[in-house]
């Protein structure tokens, strides 16, 4: 097999033209994302990339991910999956960067020097599995791919229509040579359900606990693979599916219902009731969040830092029940509740450490622990388990000097693992696993609220010119440019009881986002307009000024 780069070349220029007129970007945390009409040649030159990063990494299988998430349904994008499901390395994030923003005619050259600078031999085999969500525009943006890799003479393995934790899994099985799992659809669902079933029981109510769950699909892919569960579960969970045709992400999914903390358009009125269970994923079915309507008809949030206080005390249980001695520790973001943070040190004795905002600085920081449970406060999260720690607990379930009572609870947390998608934060799994220690504790949704109380927060938008005249620094809490802007949102926080804020720039549009915290939500909502007209004013705001949001 011998590779001729003026082929590739030819080809771009004949049927994937970058324009001219065409703006650099950068591939950030999410990969590439931009209107679907923009990215046609990003999506070919990636195909090359993840071709030439199999070959980097021994022939292992690489995967590309077609999809823009949460985002409305016009935009797309793309992202590379490393070959134990991981993001793409860093140093290859600006790789990519340089890949794609080259001119047509740069094109040959840039890639002869990733495969000299990398090393590369391009007479190796190249494995590369491609993925996409439900948007229209997905499929042409995919045959752009795999045209990328079959220039660079790489065998692709197309699995359509996936959510993204599924290909994540799929590249994570074919590496580890099926370890971890059946890299295909049935194998996913499988391990997933037979760990539910085993960890449910035949019991399928307890307490305050009821086998009904409304969920909302997001319109997106997430909701036809629920479909797929549901008939596999045979009853185990009844789920109903809301949201399952429309508009991609047009007011539904986790980021909606985080955002705007209203339910959902498309689910029923009563399903959001006190006795109702709700949740909602976002279009690529990476994230979760959970919600109801209480007694006083007041909307109650269950985000990702609830879903991490929730599965961390239930495992934190588990390890001291079947007395295996393993460090655990929870990895958030500046965006986390204060009050969640209080209570996870302060009640459940758990060490936290705040990391960038970004999964791939969660994952990372996670496993340094044994048991290392990470979730954005958007529901995006998992929990990742050492070798260590899943050799003692496989150790303690068949060790009979042990009680019965210890071995059958080591037993449940390999079931737990079994039912965790580690390689990436999953909404499945995840709601999964919710609904797994609800289920335990005979729970509904009033009972996990009430283990401690939000601290009111709010998320605002500011539209810059540029984005990039804002540094930030410590965990994206601080801000180092515009010189000043940090010691006046300082003066503005200091005015609120228990008030915070920051300001973080986004890494695939120009807007800042201003979070906002405090002891009432009309403190927290005045702290989040004055922080936000604050950086309007001194970083550059276009467009009308921010407004105060509803009190």
């Amino acid at each position: 097999m011998s590779v001729n780069l003026r082929s590739v070349f030819a080809f771009a220029k004949e049927y994937h033209q970058k324009k001219e007129s065409q703006k650099d970007i950068q591939y950030g945390t999410a990969g590439f994302r931009s209107h679907a009409d923009n990215l046609d040649y990003v999506m070919y030159r990636m195909g090359l990339l993840a071709a030439l990063r199999s070959r980097a990494k021994a022939s292992q299988a690489i995967g590309v991910m077609i999809t823009a998430s949460h985002n409305p349904e016009h935009d797309n994008g793309v992202k590379l999956i490393d070959p134990l499901g991981e993001m793409l390395e860093q140093r290859w994030e600006q790789l990519a960067t340089d890949l794609v923003n080259v001119p047509d005619s740069g094109l040959e050259a840039q890639v002869a020097k990733i495969c000299e600078d990398e090393q590369i031999d391009n007479n190796e085999p190249a494995k590369v599995f491609v993925g996409m969500d439900t948007r229209y525009h997905s499929p042409q943006l995919s045959r752009a791919v795999v045209n990328g890799i079959l220039a660079l003479k790489g065998t692709v393995t197309e699995f359509g229509i996936v959510t993204t934790p599924m290909l994540h899994y799929f590249v994570t099985c074919t590496n580890t040579q099926n370890a971890y799992g059946l890299p295909t659809e049935e194998g996913y669902m499988g391990k997933l359900i037979a760990a539910f079933k085993a960890l449910r029981g035949e019991q399928a109510e307890r307490g305050n606990y009821r086998n009904q769950l409304y969920y909302d699909g997001a319109n997106g892919v997430g909701s036809l693979k629920m479909l797929g569960f549901i008939k596999k579960l045979n009853g185990a969970l009844n789920v109903q599916v809301f949201n399952s045709n429309g508009k991609i992400n047009f007011k539904c999914g986790a980021d909606f219902v985080k955002t705007n903390h209203r339910v959902p358009e498309g689910l029923p009125e009563e399903a959001a009731l006190a006795s109702g269970r709700c949740c909602s994923v976002d279009g690529d079915a990476d994230r979760v969040v959970y919600y109801f309507t209480d007694k006083e008809g007041t909307f109650r949030l269950l985000d990702g830092d609830r879903i991490a206080t929730l599965l961390a005390g239930y495992l934190k249980d588990l390890i001291e029940q079947c007395g295996v001695q393993l460090e655990m520790g929870l990895v958030q973001t500046a965006y986390a509740n204060g009050a969640s943070t209080d209570y996870i040190v302060n009640r459940m004795k758990i060490p936290v450490s705040c990391t960038r905002t970004g999964v791939k600085h969660l994952h990372h920081k996670a496993l340094e622990y044994d048991v290392g449970v990470y979730f954005e406060a958007n529901g995006h999260g998992t929990i990742i388990y050492s070798e260590k720690a899943k050799q003692a607990i496989r150790a303690a379930s068949q060790d009979e000097s042990r009680t019965e009572e210890q071995r059958n609870t080591a037993t449940r947390l390999l079931q737990m693992i079994d039912l965790t998608n580690e390689t990436v934060g999953d909404a499945i799994s995840d709601m999964l696993l919710v609904e797994t220690v609800l289920h335990a504790k005979g729970w509904n949704l009033d009972d996990w609220l009430a283990s401690y109380t939000d601290l009111p927060n709010v998320l605002e938008k500011v539209y810059l010119a540029d984005r990039n005249v804002i540094a930030v620094t410590d965990a994206d809490r601080v801000v180092v440019a515009p010189v000043g802007l940090q010691d006046s949102i300082n003066e503005i926080v200091a005015k609120f009881p228990k008030g915070r804020s920051f300001v973080r720039p986004s890494g695939t549009e120009d807007i800042v986002r201003v979070y906002a915290e405090a002891d009432t939500r009309a403190n927290a909502v005045q702290l989040a307009f004055e922080v936000a007209n604050l950086v309007f004013d001194q970083a550059g705001g276009v467009g009308s000024r921010p407004v105060k949001m509803e009190g």
